[in-house]
This record gives C-alpha cells, structure tokens and sequence, in this order.
C-alpha cells in the first residue's frame, strides 16, 4: 500500500487529469458532487460576507445619520443658548444696571392709577418718576451707538435722543392743543440744560479739581452761544410784535412770522450741522466725544451692548416714553389743580428735570473726569438743538395739523431766556471753569425756578 502510495503521488499531473477522466460513473459523480458542494459553500460565504458587509454600511450609515443628527441639535442648542445668553445679558445691562431703574415700576403703577380713576396728582406723579429712568436709558443706548456711528454722528445721536422725551412730550401737548405747555417745557429745558446741568457739571468738576481751573475749547462756546442767541432772536420778535400791537393783520402777522422765523431757523440749523460734521468737525460740541478714546479709561472704550441690542432697546424705550407722556400730558392740569401748583411751573421747572436726567448724569460725569468739552457739548449742545430745532420743527408740525403753534412765548419767558443766554456766554467767555462758576449758575436756576413758582400764565385758560 505505500508503494502504491508512492507510485500514485509520483504520477505526473497529466496522469491526474487522466484518471479524472476514466469513466467510473460513481467516481466521477462523487467528485462533481464534491465540486459542487465547494462550490455552493464558496457562493454562500460570498453572499453571507456580502450581507455582512451591507449590514455593516447600512449600520455606518444610521450611525453617521444619526451623529450628524445629534450634531446639528448640538449646533442649534449652542445657536439658541448663545442668544439667550446675549439676551438675559443685555437685559441685565440696561434694565438692572443703573440705581435709578429702581423707578421703572412707577410706569405700569400710573397706568393702573389712570384706569382707576385716581387723582390726577398721583398720576402726573407716576408718569414723571416712570419717564426718569427710561430719559437715562435713552442717554445711556445712544452712547453706546455712539461706539459703531464714531464720535461726531453719535454725538449728534446722543444730542438728539437726549432730548427725545422733550420732543414725544411736546408732540402730544401740540396734538391736544396745549400750546403753552409745549411752549413752557421747551423753554424749561433750555433753561435747565444752561444752568443747572452746566452748573452742576462745572461745581463738581471744580471741587473735584480744585487746585486748578478747568479749561474748555472757547471757539465751541462761541459757536454755541451765537446759535442760542439766533435763537431769542427768533423768539423776541414774535411776543414784541405782539404786545406793542403793531401787527400789520392782528391775529395773523404773528403766526406767520413765527412760521417763516422757524423754517429760516431749521436752514440755519442744518447748516451748522453741515458746518460741524464736514467743513470744521474740532469746533462742534460734539466732536470733543472724540477725547473719550483718549483720555478715557479701557472700560470706557468697550461697548457693553451689540448694534443691533442697541437700535432694538432705543425702539423699545422710545415707546414706553411715548406711552407714558400720553398719561403726563393728560394728568398735567388736573395735578395743578390738586397740588394748587400754576402749570407754567411745572411745565418749565418739573418736566425738563425729568428730560434732562441723562444730560444730567453724562455732564456731572465728564466734568468730574476733567473733560469739561464733552459736559458743555452735551449742555449747551442740548440747548442749541432745542432752541434752533426742536422749537422751530414743533411749529411746522402744528401748522401741518392745524395747530396756531407759534414763537410768541410771551415777555416773562422771553425775558428769562434772554438773560439766562446773556449770563451763560459771560461765564463762558474766557474758556475756563470753577466751582464757584458752577456755583453761581445753579443759583440763577434758583431764582429762576422761584420766578415760574409765583409767575400765573393767563393764557392758559385759553390755550386749553
């Protein structure tokens, strides 16, 4: 056997292939069958790896779905965080900032006050404390727009929103034909932004730095105060014309002069805003904004709120003033009424307080950080701006609707601006500051203030 062995193993492959070919049936059909079954088993593992291998990449392909899946909620919880993240932020920023936000409630509390039909006092009271904080607020945004406009467009925007309580106030007055109290707070606010907030921004510079006087750029005062005084100018006539009863057309020469005196008024203004923004931008007010970069601190330089949180929180405040001013408006002679208070005081003394809380706190501020620029940009510019645009702009919009808005503000208070304008270009001629500078406006806005206490508007009663 393992001769035959050997002899088998040593036969050459054709021998091989021969001996396949002998034809023994059941040799041949063993190995066919033998074949066959290799055969079977070769195609079955194939269709059992191909199997596997689709299983395995339909598998990838769940996995991959499903990662790129968690992926994108991933990537859209970190987009929906990120702005409720910004959100809260810059709630946080503007409603709990500030101190003085602790009055916000008193909006809601003279809506509800109104509804109930309570004394108009409480709701003249409610309305002026929940306008306070949102005047500060409006300040506060336009100085942070001021960081993407650049110094001298947001310094004409904070000049502007500034005085927008000033401005919604007076709009409504106008629509309800109280003519003398649009008259009477726009003059206020002049009033207060010369005397009191400069004053107050030169005393507290003063004791601040009291081993030196301050120093300011003199040509911008100049500029400002032969505005101011374009400005009476505008204003005298109208009342003398009137109270020497030298009309041409009794009744009629005054409203048209007023007319004509506030369009020429607006073109004077818009070419001092030509004047400042492109011909000689280091004379404006609001070109020494620029300085803050300079000698400003690095928290200072950083806007604590984005463009587009600023644009919306300026829509927001601007419509929760507008809200409000209806129920001042509204409640104003009732609350004189009830506080046996003459309205010409509370529209000259009590309103602007409240319009001039952000020119307050911005000019204090600077004032004490040596930058007395900035604080006579954001006072006296304020004033400017009321004195050559809001006044003269409130007269077109009353004669757009019908109202006989004119410049007549009567001989008291022409007289009081007149002087007041007279006494600030004096303190302001040689270009330097002191405490007892500011000390001798805030008196004047004292005697002033004492003036509108005792001093009884007889047209009024017209007017209303």
């Amino acid at each position: 056997m393992q001769g035959m062995s050997d002899s088998w193993d040593g036969l050459p492959a054709k021998s091989s292939v021969q001996m396949a070919e002998v034809p023994d049936s059941t040799h041949a059909n063993g190995d066919r069958t033998q074949y066959e079954m290799v055969d079977m088993a070769y195609v079955e593992s194939e269709r059992e790896a191909e199997s596997l291998v689709h299983t395995v990449a339909n598998r990838a392909h769940k996995l991959k779905s499903t990662v790129d899946a968690s992926l994108d909620d991933v990537h859209h919880c970190s987009i929906f965080g990120v702005l409720r993240c910004n959100v809260w932020r810059s709630i946080v920023v503007v409603l709990f900032q500030n101190k003085i936000n602790l009055l916000l409630p008193f909006g809601p509390a003279a809506a509800i006050a109104a509804s109930w039909n309570m004394k108009h006092g409480w709701v003249f009271l409610f309305s002026l404390l929940g306008i306070t904080p949102l005047a500060e607020r409006l300040g506060f945004l336009t100085e942070q727009l001021a960081f993407y406009t650049g110094p001298t467009v947001g310094g004409l925007l904070n000049a502007t929103f500034g005085n927008a309580t000033e401005m919604i106030i007076s709009i409504y007055a106008l629509r309800n034909g109280m003519i003398r109290v649009v008259q009477q707070s726009l003059l206020g606010s002049i009033l207060s932004n010369m005397l009191l907030v400069l004053g107050t921004a030169f005393l507290t510079g003063g004791i601040t730095h009291n081993k030196k006087d301050q120093t300011f750029n003199k040509a911008t005062a100049v500029v400002n105060s032969g505005l101011l005084l374009m400005a009476v100018m505008g204003l005298l006539f109208p009342a003398v014309l009137h109270f020497t009863h030298t009309e041409l057309h009794t009744g009629r020469s005054e409203l048209a002069l007023s007319r004509f005196s506030s369009c020429v008024m607006l073109v004077a203004y818009a070419s001092y805003l030509f004047f400042q923004l492109k011909s000689r931008p280091d004379l404006c007010g609001c070109g020494a904004e620029g300085e803050r970069n300079d000698g400003g601190s690095e928290e200072d330089d950083l806007p604590e709120l984005k463009l587009w949180e600023a644009i919306l929180w300026l829509a927001i405040m601007t419509a929760f003033v507008s809200f409000l001013s209806s129920y001042l408006v509204n409640a104003i002679q009732g609350a004189s009424d009830n506080w046996k208070m003459s309205v010409s005081f509370m529209s000259v003394i009590l309103l602007p307080l409240v319009g001039n809380a952000a020119e307050h706190a911005s000019a204090v501020m600077f004032a004490m950080k040596d930058k007395l620029d900035i604080s006579l940009g954001v006072a006296i510019g304020s004033s400017t701006q009321i004195s050559m645009f809001m006044i003269p702009f409130c007269v077109v919009v009353g004669w757009i609707m019908g109202k006989p808005m004119d410049l007549n503000f009567q001989i008291f208070e022409t007289a009081t601006l007149f002087i007041t304008v007279l006494v600030v270009a004096f303190m302001l001629q040689d270009g330097t500051s002191n405490y007892f500078k500011g000390l001798m406006l805030i008196l004047c806005y004292l005697i002033v203030s004492a003036s509108f206490f005792v001093h009884i508007d007889h047209k009024m009663g017209d007017d209303d």
